[in-house]
């Protein structure tokens, strides 16, 4: 299921490009869930219980808060949403760039334009890798595996070392279950993606970026061997 979310402050359009999505579902014979809201706002209070959303659909002018300020929000703990404004003008376009939209559509909004936008967001998804879910403080953030360096235990807390640092309590046993093929645990206290490893000694591994890793005793083969069947 591709679950949409609409934030639009115009009943009409939210009501028109729902429209637009289901036909476009069922030629596609996709299956859809889509929610609508009537302001970033009332997007953004869904979305604290629910962050599942898989396109983001929305407009840049609003009420209170705009469409680059909520889609900027998002992508700060969601790298693999993909967000499409629909806009009806072009003199905000420029201002969404650092949120990595997908595509900006200019009001009304095309059904020809708008189904081969949804037909990229899907292969985008599609070819997007699995992440790990981190609540703390109340946020959730999601973060791309291919972003992890490394998992490092810390009395009782872990730090994700990926684009930025994340320390939660949790256990490194309990995290290793929502990793993929690409990590290897190399002893108590360290799990390495192996597409960092940069060279690796009987005692040591370096990543890149300058990250040393303690390599447990008797592990050196079996990493070898799992680097290669990594490649």
């Amino acid at each position: 299921m591709i679950k949409f979310s609409i934030c639009d402050d115009e009943q009409a359009e939210t009501t028109y490009l729902s429209t637009l999505v289901r036909e476009w579902a069922a030629a596609a014979k996709h299956t859809v869930e889509i929610k609508c809201y009537p302001s970033a706002e009332a997007f953004l209070f869904a979305y604290e219980d629910d962050n599942t959303v898989d396109i983001l659909l929305l407009d840049i002018q609003m009420g209170e808060m705009d469409g680059v300020s909520l889609a900027r929000q998002v992508r700060s703990g969601n790298k693999t949403v993909q967000i499409i404004f629909a806009t009806s003008y072009m003199e905000y376009i420029a201002d969404g760039y650092d949120v990595e939209a997908l595509h900006y559509l200019i009001k009304p909004v095309e059904k020809e334009k708008l189904t081969a936008v949804l037909d990229r967001a899907v292969a985008k998804l599609a070819q997007g890798e699995r992440t790990l879910l981190i609540q703390t403080a109340g946020q959730s953030t999601r973060i791309p595996l291919h972003e992890i360096r490394c998992l490092e235990v810390m009395q009782n807390y872990v730090t994700i070392h990926a684009n930025e640092e994340i320390r939660i309590k949790k256990t490194l046993s309990v995290l290793e279950q929502e990793l993929d093929e690409n990590f290897f645990r190399v002893g108590r206290s360290f799990i390495i993606n192996l597409q960092y490893v940069r060279k690796v000694t009987k005692d040591n591994v370096e990543l890149d970026g300058g990250h040393n890793v303690p390599l447990a005793r008797g592990l050196y083969d079996k990493l070898n061997r799992a680097i290669i069947n990594a490649m």
